[in-house]
């Protein structure tokens, strides 16, 4: 297989790069993604309780022991805690401006890099097609015979830059809408726990801050 895709044309080239790119966003989000583990989301309903009782210290302190997207956009509330609801929710939206980008990172890399591909191996297709009929001019012209052997290389590397192509735009196109579904879910988590932090922090502005 490898010698075939080495003998099918300078095409195959970028679409062997798109595949580690693709392969190297993949692993690297997966791991991201994993990493935030249930427990972790859990923490944003434990800080929300200790707010409504008043345990703002406690509840800072647990955004910083438990540091992610969701705990910071909190925090981020929560050190404004004696200002206007304006400017808590003014910082909640600084941070989350700051905290949701990393969750959609190198996801626009992944989505290029599945749209490009088939088109490579569609260029990879066009330019076998070329050379076939180039053979068969040239083989027309001096012996008036074309060999179908003539005509197997440009057509096989055809096919094989096609099925590169696709090769690397599928598993990378159903990853980056898995990616995206993730984005989405943390995106509303975090966007549920600000608004209810919203709603209670100016109710206990005035409560005890252990």
């Amino acid at each position: 297989m490898w010698d075939l895709l080495l003998k099918s044309g300078w095409l195959i080239l970028p679409i062997l790069i798109c595949s580690f790119f693709a392969l190297a966003i993949i692993l690297e989000r997966l791991f991201f993604y994993f990493s935030i583990r249930m427990d972790k989301i859990s923490i944003l309903s434990k800080i929300i309780d200790l707010v409504r009782t008043g345990k703002i210290t406690a509840a800072v302190d647990l955004c910083e022991k438990n540091p992610f997207y969701g705990t910071n956009i909190l925090k981020a509330g929560l050190i404004h805690y004696e200002e206007s609801k304006n400017v808590i929710r003014e910082a909640i939206e600084n941070a989350s401006l700051y905290e949701i980008p990393k969750l959609e990172r190198n996801l626009n890399f992944l989505s290029t890099i599945a749209h490009v591909s088939p088109l490579l191996g569609l260029l990879g297709t066009v330019v076998g097609l070329v050379k076939c009929f180039y053979v068969i001019e040239q083989k027309t012209v001096s012996a008036g015979i074309v060999n179908p052997a003539d005509l197997a290389g440009g057509i096989w590397e055809a096919l094989m830059t096609t099925a590169a192509g696709l090769c690397v735009a599928i598993p990378s196109y159903i990853m980056y809408n898995y990616f995206v579904h993730k984005v989405n879910l943390a995106t509303l988590t975090a966007e549920r726990a600000a608004t209810e932090l919203l709603e209670i922090l100016p109710q206990n502005r005035y409560t005890d801050r252990s």
